[in-house]
């Protein structure tokens, strides 16, 4: 029997998130925005907060890989960080949580060995996704028992300020792949289906694009970029 892993291998997931100083803040607007995705062929759901999972849920039948953002003071760790974000999650029953698995200080300094044990401890069978920014976390991840590895937090900790994924012909896909055996879902700025491809082509086994197709002001400001370096250019 095929599991949610094999399931997504060469597959293509959506990011349908909007915070709430987003125009799309919404589980209504976010539960179509994946049935749309999911008409597109998309395979599965990345998606944020309890309400907008289950308004998911009752649109498409599609693997979530659930996730809580939650600031806490102590901390710049903030995409699933505690026990607490994971109990939430599990109300609603995603297939798949993803978390923060970088080296940065945990809320209340808690170890992330310690919080992956009591996950383990708890929900023995939900798949966790350690969401990563350097090769080193990529490998600490999979000692801890992570079921997959992303891409997702490279250029978004201070170590790797400025670099994204396509960068350097996907030389930081390519580093992280090298490192580990456990699935590798490549997540993080893969703005363009030919990126998402490359991804798939260098061994990812899976790619998660967001803002690209579900973010519409940030696709309308890329046109409006593009359109204005033209006028300057004079074309």
């Amino acid at each position: 029997m095929k599991t949610v892993l094999d399931n997504l291998k060469g597959n293509l997931v959506v990011s349908c998130q909007a915070l709430d100083n987003e125009p799309l803040h919404s589980p209504f607007i976010m539960s179509r925005m994946a049935l749309a995705v999911a008409q597109g062929g998309a395979s599965a759901i990345r998606a944020n907060s309890v309400v907008d999972i289950e308004a998911i849920k009752q649109q498409v039948s599609l693997p979530i890989i659930g996730i809580i953002k939650r600031d806490y003071p102590d901390s710049e760790v903030f995409i699933t960080a505690t026990l607490k974000e994971v109990d939430e999650l599990m109300t609603v029953s995603p297939e798949i949580i993803a978390l923060d698995a970088t080296a940065r200080r945990r809320p209340g300094g808690q170890p992330l060995e310690v919080l992956v044990k009591q996950i383990r401890a708890r929900y023995p069978s939900v798949l966790l996704m350690a969401d990563i920014a350097t090769v080193d976390e990529a490998v600490m991840a999979q000692a801890l028992g992570f079921d997959c590895v992303g891409t997702t937090l490279y250029g978004y900790t201070a170590d790797t300020a400025g670099h994204i994924l396509p960068d350097n012909d996907c030389a930081f896909l390519r580093k992280v792949l090298a490192a580990v055996t456990i699935p590798v879902i490549a997540e993080g700025n893969v703005d363009t289906p030919e990126r998402a491809a490359k991804c798939l082509a260098l061994g990812a086994h899976a790619v998660v694009v967001g803002g690209a197709i579900t973010r519409p002001q940030q696709i309308t400001a890329r046109f409006m970029a593009a359109i204005r370096a033209r006028s300057i250019c004079g074309a």
